[in-house]
């Protein structure tokens, strides 16, 4: 197990693959952990360093008391690379993790080779729905979302076929710290990225799948028309989370945006 003490909580991590090699770090969604990237980091292992790690209120790291902010997380993030003596890398973020890499992109562009974002956009819902579903944890608990959440993650043939692997993300997402992820709600209903994603220099990739019932294929899209030079993808098939749906799918568009850019 790897961790570290940084700004005041522990984060535990994962830091793998050759030290040499060029480094790809991943930050998770709301409700998850650095697992649902488990595919992903076995197929650029071999090549690669990869650093994954649950950001704080999520998996093993601390959750400290809300609220948080994208701010916060990017600052954890920045501090991770700085004790793992990463000078940069290509970041992957999924859902909110997109905006976590983005609003450190913006903050210290050189230290960014490029960005992969996954399911996400330069902002996610309102006020009044993230405000909604605080109330609704604060009155009955995760459990209480868990169906919403579940359909807006997975497919239809994911819930039809992989009802085991459901079950487990049904897990993961119960057995969150609440604390946890009412502040990452707040970080998502405060945080706009819009000013930055226009100002962004660097390759930026674009993933969504066609299923996506949390950021929708047209929202990923108004952030990808945002970007100038970005490249935008629907991947036929998976909802929220492709990484765990339909790896083999994001792995290859993952490795074409690493070859064309010489990052790999």
């Amino acid at each position: 197990m790897q961790l570290a003490r940084l700004n005041g909580i522990t984060l535990h991590y994962r830091d793998e693959g050759p030290k040499a090699g060029p480094a790809l770090v991943f930050v998770n969604s709301l409700g998850t952990d650095f697992r649902i990237w488990d595919a992903v980091a076995s197929h650029f292992a071999p090549a690669h360093r990869i650093v994954r790690y649950d950001k704080r209120g999520h998996g093993l790291s601390d959750a400290p008391p809300a609220p948080y902010s994208i701010t916060d997380h990017a600052a954890d993030l920045e501090a991770l690379l700085d004790h793992l003596e990463i000078g940069s890398a290509v970041l992957v973020g999924l859902s909110v993790g997109g905006l976590i890499v983005t609003a450190f992109a913006g903050k210290s562009p050189n230290r960014v080779k490029g960005l992969v974002l996954c399911d996400t956009a330069h902002k996610i819902g309102t006020v009044e729905m993230w405000d909604s579903r605080i109330a609704m944890i604060r009155e009955g608990g995760i459990a209480s979302t868990s169906d919403m959440v579940m359909e807006r993650w997975f497919s239809p043939v994911f819930h039809r076929d992989r009802k085991d692997e459901l079950a487990i993300c049904r897990n993961m997402l119960e057995r969150m710290p609440v604390e946890g992820y009412i502040g990452t709600c707040m970080a998502l209903r405060d945080a706009d990225n819009t000013k930055i994603v226009k100002q962004l220099k660097m390759p930026v990739l674009l993933l969504v799948g066609s299923n996506d019932g949390s950021t929708p294929p047209d929202l990923v899209r108004s952030t990808h028309e945002l970007i100038a030079g970005s490249r935008f993808v629907v991947i036929e098939g998976p909802g929220h989370i492709p990484c765990m749906e339909a790896p083999q799918e994001t792995n290859a568009l993952i490795e074409a945006f690493l070859q064309e850019n010489n990052f790999s």
